[in-house]
């Protein structure tokens, strides 16, 4: 399994992780309600659920342009280098969103972002 692969598993793994983060020692938590309970919450868990609901959304448009990228023939290690840019990316995003650092963290977004519309590029190009 290819180096970008495995940042498919990653990037599918963050939304799981952040939410955890977000839940993590909560003594009221309520598993029966949880998206009740987490639009309660404010300050560090309020900012771990918006980079949970983040991750999800960023999810599907990286998993499609690696695979594509694979398909069409685009060089592996190009494919594998933007592919774990986006993973950096978005791991200071999640630091930068944790530490209600807003400015840095769109700064971090546009770097995925970027990286994943480059992987579409590169297919276009292939």
């Amino acid at each position: 399994m290819s180096l970008a692969n495995w940042c498919i598993l990653i990037a599918g793994l963050m939304p799981v992780l952040t939410i955890a983060f977000a839940k993590q020692g909560a003594p009221d938590m309520d598993n029966a309600a949880p998206r009740d309970w987490l639009e309660k919450q404010t300050g560090l868990r309020r900012r771990a659920d918006y980079a949970h609901r983040n991750h999800f959304e960023a999810f599907p448009f990286f998993a499609a342009a690696v695979l594509i990228a694979q398909q069409t023939g685009v060089a592996q290690h190009w494919t594998d280098s933007l592919a774990i840019l986006f993973i950096c990316a978005r791991l200071f995003y999640t630091g930068f969103y944790l530490s209600n650092r807003p400015s840095p963290r769109s700064i971090a977004w546009v770097v995925g972002y970027l990286s994943v519309i480059c992987l579409f590029v590169a297919s276009g190009l292939a």
